[in-house]
């Protein structure tokens, strides 16, 4: 059975959304994957890296699907469950939708957890899915030497409403709803150097459904949204403007950080994947010149989203936010702007 004396976060090389393929190489291996057939029903794929699929059904709603999963950020069994489900909820908030029901996805070493330690688990996850008004109807568990959790998530939004990454307008201005750091704070818990403040202020972060999307999506002017989580701030901004065929410039001052950031960045500690995500968006990127590439390029798990809005609709999604406990959020982090010869510059 598992030693009481074992962090579940000692078990895995990455945490949380930290453990993903790294940008460049999930890129190159998409590129050769024949997805052969034609399927009018399908809204969205994976052709622009949005965040979950959309089916459109014959009443002028899309089913949207989509699946998310990882090892240990935090050693709580519990909140481990929390933040996984959370973030697997995410990605159905950032295409306007709502939830409808969840699927469990478990694997752990079963030779060295009890099973009151995988109960814990369920128990997590099953307190998030309450919270988003859903059940968790069933799943599937694997015996593998590494513990994952995660869910999939199916949900229901009007076609109308429906937000996808890639429909970003020239002059958008961009709002982000969360402070990034989480990966951050979690490479220095796992040095054994986070402040504990830190650590409940980033755990409370991610444990934070993202269910304004499914109202922003309803403002005219909301273009474009996006969750932020493994590929870091600027790699999810860098698909943006892949898929939207734009630039960005992102105003860094106008960030907001999870506390406890600035100074562990400021002592180079990061998790692994942060350097890949940097090695992929180095040569689409300018303006950076100091270490605030360290938290744009932190792997994020359960982020915020990330808004595109054009100016007619900037008050609006401000009067949401001021409505809904985000005034820290109200400075918008950028702006699109027409393709130039990078995809995003930096003021730092």
């Amino acid at each position: 059975m598992l030693d009481t004396n074992t962090k579940p976060t000692t078990l895995s090389k990455g945490s949380g959304c930290g453990c993903k393929i790294a940008p460049a190489v999930l890129e190159a291996i998409l590129k050769d994957v024949k997805n052969e057939g034609i399927f009018p029903s399908l809204v969205a794929g994976f052709e622009t890296k949005d965040d979950a699929a959309a089916w459109r059904l014959d009443n002028g709603m899309l089913l949207l699907s989509t699946t998310d999963f990882f090892t240990p950020i935090v050693d709580d069994p519990f909140d481990f469950a929390r933040v996984a489900a959370t973030n697997a909820l995410s990605d159905i908030y950032a295409m306007g939708g709502k939830p409808i029901f969840s699927l469990a996805v478990l694997g752990f070493p079963v030779e060295k957890y009890e099973n009151s330690v995988v109960t814990q688990i369920l128990n997590g996850a099953s307190e998030v899915c309450k919270a988003a008004g859903i059940p968790i109807a069933g799943g599937h568990s694997i015996n593998i030497p590494e513990p994952v959790f995660g869910l999939v998530v199916n949900g229901m939004v009007e076609e109308k409403y429906l937000k996808k990454n890639s429909t970003a307008k020239s002059g958008d201005l961009l709002f982000l709803t969360k402070s990034i750091g989480t990966g951050i704070v979690s490479a220095a818990s796992k040095r054994g150097k986070a402040n504990e403040e830190h650590v409940k202020a980033s755990i409370e972060s991610m444990c934070t459904l993202n269910k304004a999307g499914a109202e922003l999506a309803k403002i005219s002017g909301v273009n474009a949204m996006t969750d932020i989580t493994g590929f870091g701030l600027l790699g999810h901004i860098i698909e943006m403007c892949e898929g939207s065929g734009l630039s960005a410039e992102i105003d860094f001052k106008n960030v907001q950080l999870l506390p406890g950031v600035p100074e562990y960045a400021a002592q180079f500690i990061f998790p692994d994947n942060t350097p890949r995500i940097w090695n992929a968006a180095e040569k689409k990127t300018t303006g950076i010149a100091g270490p605030s590439f360290i938290s744009l390029c932190d792997p994020q798990t359960s982020g915020g989203i990330l808004i595109s809005v054009s100016e007619n609709g900037v008050e609006e999604v401000k009067k949401f936010f001021k409505a809904n406990g985000l005034e820290k959020y109200l400075l918008p982090i950028g702006r699109m702007m027409q393709k130039g010869e990078f995809a995003v510059k930096v003021i730092e």
